[in-house]
């Protein structure tokens, strides 16, 4: 499954959380939690990340552990192709 997650900076992100958010990427991975692209962006969020997930729960655990750090809202990513064929 595809997950597209806008997040929100609790507050601003200093040297040793990038660090520490390396280390829990790395742990996400072996749970199967592979992260596609993630983009700091200007605007209403501050981050955008795409990533592939074996569940909705995988996702939830994610942003959960997270939630100290950044405020999330995420969004289940359907391919095209695929969402064609639901018409």
């Amino acid at each position: 499954m595809i997950f597209v997650g806008l997040s929100k900076f609790r507050k601003k992100p200093d040297k040793k959380d990038i660090g520490d958010t390396t280390k829990i990427i790395a742990e996400w991975k072996a749970k199967g939690i592979n992260m596609l692209n993630w983009y700091w962006t200007l605007g209403r969020y501050d981050a955008v990340v795409v990533l592939e997930a074996p569940s909705e729960k995988e996702v939830m655990k994610m942003s959960i552990a997270l939630s100290d750090w950044v405020k999330t809202e995420t969004l289940v990513a359907i391919p095209r192709a695929e969402a064609v064929k639901l018409l």
